[in-house]
Order: structure tokens, then sequence, then C-alpha cells
């Protein structure tokens, strides 16, 4: 099979790292794999905060359930209130992902980005898991202002690298009646 179809069948979400961290040519593999997703009008109007400073990491963590608390989505709420959650899965490497609000498509670039920094880490095998929760704890300004996310760009999600604490999980049986053809 084609190795970036396979890589994309067996890539999972990591949820238990090793304390250790990546290397630092390993992250920027990664970090250039960001940069060339797919954009808007080729606008590039993102940017990477890359955090692996364990206690900058657990500042995110507890500052987002602190706000997860108080939604009022009883699922998220509960989440917040959880003394197990970290967010980030005590993954050594955190990256936040931020797009330009005035962007033609800010969620669309992010959400490529974060993709393909998933895909490169798992070709490397290291494990990554994309955190959507992060972005809780960026909804206050001084937050945004502290770990230097550029004026006029919101926080869009967070991906947790390090290496795996164990093997794969197998995927899912996929629904295979998605697909409508017009032919």
């Amino acid at each position: 099979m084609n190795e970036i179809l396979e890589t994309i069948k067996t890539r999972r979400s990591v949820r238990k790292y090793q304390d250790k961290q990546i290397k630092d040519e390993e992250l920027e593999k990664i970090l250039e794999s960001a940069i060339y997703a797919p954009n808007g009008a080729n606008t590039q109007s993102w940017h990477f905060t890359v955090i692996q400073n364990k206690e900058l990491i657990n500042q995110i963590n507890e500052g987002a359930k602190e706000v997860m608390k108080k939604i009022d989505i009883p699922w998220i709420a509960n989440m917040g209130k959880s003394e197990d959650l970290n967010i980030f899965h005590h993954a050594p490497t955190a990256i936040i992902v931020s797009a330009n609000k005035e962007s033609p498509t800010p969620t669309e670039d992010a959400s490529a980005a974060t993709q393909n920094m998933l895909l490169a880490a798992e070709s490397m095998d290291i494990g990554s898991c994309w955190i959507g929760f992060a972005k809780f704890y960026f909804i206050n300004l001084e937050n945004m202002k502290k770990f230097k996310i550029p004026e006029g760009y919101e926080v869009k999600s967070g991906v947790a690298l390090g290496y795996k604490a164990g093997e794969n999980l197998k995927a899912p049986k996929r629904n295979r009646t998605v697909f409508t053809y017009f032919r």
C-alpha cells in the first residue's frame, strides 16, 4: 500500500506518552509539514506556538479546565471538573495552532496544518493528538499575549506530541455508507 495511505489508516490519537522530549530535528520536520498545508488564497496566515515547558503546558491545561467547568454543555463542564483530565495527556510537547481572523479560511487553514503535523508525526513513529480543548485557555486576551499569539489571530487547536508509551490501537471499523456518487 502507498506510504501516505498507510500512515493515514494507521495513525491513532495517542493519549499516553513517554516522559522523554522529542528531538529538535523531529520537531522541525513536523513544523515544516504544517507550513506546507493547503490554505485559502495562499495566505499562510497561521501561527504555531511550541511549548516544551511542563509548567507552561500544565498552566494551559488547568486554565482550559477552569473555562470548561463554566461552559453550559454538560459533558464539557464535567470533563473540566475531572481531576484526572490532562488535556494534553501529559505529552512533553504542545503546539498551539492559531490563524488570522481576517484570512479567507482561518479554520480550514489551521485544520489542514494540524492534520499535516499529525501525519508527519506518525510517519516518524511519534505520537500525537489533536487537542480541541486547548482553545478554551486562550479565550482570555492576557493568555494570548503571554504566549505571543499575534494580534488579530485566534487559537483554533492544539497538538500534543511525544514518544508513544504503547502501540497504536487498531482503527475502529469505518462507515462506508457516507459516500454519494453522481456519475
